[in-house]
């Protein structure tokens, strides 16, 4: 990708994109930590981000993992009946176990990630729920069998450059925030009633403080740290930031269903994660063995990056690219137009 990330935004100032990125590498770093390692006042980094929070640019928040908790992730392609797409996208965004919804194929068709935290939850939406309804066509699910890019509290890498090193290493960045890692863990994570109060408190706002995890969990900010530094560690929870594509100017998103031979998926798959263009990757079950989302701010840009980029991957047998005509949910944030909804 070519240009600066704000090239093309009308939104956003130098410093609101600098302070994303200071998000992305050090997400509950103090405004303190912030302001220095950025060269600004804690104050102004302060009111910035509010304000970004508040126009819904930028959102951080503890996005739980449920392959930590033994559950597998599944992708989901519905046909659906011409005038019954928006309201089930809609439905589905409603619901905690549905993590991502898009509508595509010209509005034919939603595509939606299910991350259910149980396997009764799982079957109830894939097995029942989905296959009886009047206005769903057709159910395409495949697996999550493994990660690249995206989640985890790995970034998007469409703002590498946006600082300069010395920045990132003040903000305590390693270059290397994510590694490949079994999708479901072999030995799950049994939460406490302690944890899924501090989970549903970092759900809301990912920066939450030691306190006000500690008070919400019923247990001394002493204890709230040592749980929180445990349940990041093993994966059970991520500190996600998300961020209003459009906001950067990228206007043209799309699904990516690649299918290559399979000796190739880990190559394909780690050179998709290291694209600035791709904020998720994964090996997934069925006729198609590599999902991406790729942004690219219009449609000349996604036509070249797809065709001169992506078309000449070893390996690359066939690749469909679906456009998203409505981003609905992303990593469990609603979408307003094309901006982050406040959080419920």
């Amino acid at each position: 990708m070519t240009g600066s990330p704000l090239a093309e935004s009308a939104v956003l100032q130098a410093d609101d994109v600098r302070l994303v990125r200071a998000l992305q590498i050090a997400p509950r770093a103090s405004f303190a930590s912030i302001a220095t390692a950025l060269g600004m006042g804690e104050g102004a980094v302060a009111r910035r981000y509010r304000r970004l929070r508040a126009e819904g640019v930028v959102r951080v928040a503890g996005v739980v993992d449920p392959g930590a908790l033994g559950q597998s992730k599944w992708l989901v392609r519905l046909r659906c009946r011409p005038g019954s797409v928006a309201a089930i996208a809609d439905a589905l965004a409603e619901r905690d176990d549905v993590s991502w919804v898009a509508l595509c194929a010209a509005g034919s068709e939603i595509t939606c990630a299910v991350r259910s935290r149980s396997r009764e939850e799982r079957d109830e939406l894939l097995g029942r729920r989905l296959p009886r309804t009047a206005a769903v066509i057709d159910v395409n699910a495949s697996a999550m069998l493994r990660q690249f890019v995206g989640g985890r509290g790995h970034y998007w890498a469409a703002l590498r450059g946006t600082l300069t090193p010395e920045q990132e290493a003040a903000l305590g960045s390693e270059g290397t925030p994510f590694t490949e890692a079994p999708v479901v863990a072999r030995e799950p994570v049994r939460l406490t009633a302690e944890d899924e109060r501090m989970l549903g408190l970092l759900a809301t706002d990912g920066r939450a403080g030691l306190v006000d995890l500690a008070a919400a969990a019923d247990l001394t900010p002493g204890r709230a740290a040592r749980r929180l530094e445990a349940l990041l560690e093993r994966r059970v929870v991520h500190i996600d930031v998300e961020i209003a594509a459009a906001a950067l100017g990228y206007h043209a998103r799309a699904n990516l269903w690649l299918r290559v031979h399979p000796s190739a998926v880990k190559s394909v798959g780690r050179t998709l994660a290291r694209e600035p263009e791709i904020a998720f990757a994964a090996a997934v079950t069925g006729p198609c063995n590599l999902h991406a989302v790729a942004h690219c701010r219009d449609l000349d840009e996604l036509f070249t990056f797809t065709s001169d980029r992506i078309g000449s991957l070893p390996g690359l047998q066939s690749l469909e690219v679906s456009p998203l005509l409505r981003h609905v949910k992303q990593a469990g944030t609603l979408l307003s137009g094309d901006r982050l909804a406040p959080p419920r």
